[in-house]
């Protein structure tokens, strides 16, 4: 079963525009991965070092922590420990998401959701860093989840389509619009509770959702270094497979041409052997 698991996220992965798909599995796969780690750890009894591996993948609202880890900038917008947590934020990125990338674009999409969590987070530290109230929670404050990215999604949907309909159990049709508006207002209520840091950076998120839209309305797309970056990846990682497989590629031909010399020395001696297939041959051996 678990080869059939594997084999269907590999084929998804594979198809081209699927960025959607992709983000969703990302994050499912680093929270089955760190649900299993704090298993393990947890009855090995090295539930501390399992605390201290989450505290590097999650952000942390100190400046001083921030430099000591500034990967945790991208890694905590990936990153849950509740299966709640992120079976909702996993369902309205899906929902919302299908908006986005069924009308601009799977770039777009994954435009919105990078910059929603990178915002949101930056967003969170600035507030905390700034505002006297939260200044004693500073030291202590971690953040994890993808909600900032997500809330860049609903809200970027919203702006775009604020008319599209969701069909809600019990209510009926409701325009998104209300819906984007209803929980930027929960969290913007909430600033002040125990998960002060998430709620600012839920707005955070919703800010750039709403100017990313805004922005490429006007002509202007935001989003371009995301995917310049993304892709100057992806090329790299591209040209080294295909350098490996020409690589590869010679080794068989050179191989085959060794056999094919070898084979006109057995039936007709060396001195057949035309100067290039003498050099060929003599460039084979040394590699042996």
């Amino acid at each position: 079963m678990a080869n059939f698991i594997i084999e269907d996220i590999r084929n998804a992965w594979k198809k081209k525009d699927n960025g959607l798909i992709k983000i969703i599995i990302i994050n499912i796969i680093v929270f089955v991965s760190i649900s299993f780690i704090q298993v393990i750890l947890t009855i090995s009894g090295l539930s501390s070092f399992f605390t201290l591996l989450i505290n590097k993948l999650m952000l942390p609202a100190s400046l001083g922590t921030f430099i000591l880890q500034p990967w945790s900038i991208i890694s905590y917008f990936f990153l849950h420990m509740n299966f709640m947590h992120i079976l909702w934020n996993m369902l309205f990125l899906y929902w919302f998401g299908k908006i986005i990338n069924d009308n601009i674009g799977n770039n777009a999409l994954i435009s919105l959701y990078v910059l929603g969590g990178v915002i949101g987070g930056l967003f969170y530290m600035a507030i905390y860093n700034i505002v006297p109230y939260y200044s004693e929670r500073v030291s202590d404050s971690l953040m994890l989840g993808a909600s900032a990215g997500v809330f860049s999604v609903v809200v970027g949907s919203a702006t775009l389509i604020p008319n599209y309909s969701f069909y809600l159990l019990l209510i009926g049709p409701v325009r998104i619009k209300y819906i984007a508006l209803f929980y930027v207002l929960l969290s913007f209520f909430d600033v002040a509770g125990s998960n002060a840091g998430g709620e600012i950076a839920h707005l955070g998120g919703a800010f750039i959702g709403y100017i990313f839209i805004r922005q490429l309305q006007n002509g202007v797309n935001i989003g371009e270094g995301v995917i310049n970056i993304i892709n100057l990846f992806s090329d790299r990682k591209r040209r080294k497979k295909s350098t490996n497989d020409v690589n590869k590629g010679s080794i068989e031909t050179s191989q085959d041409e060794v056999d094919k010399i070898l084979d006109k020395i057995s039936e007709s001696g060396y001195s057949s052997l035309t100067e290039k297939e003498k050099e060929r041959l003599f460039n084979a051996s040394k590699k042996q």
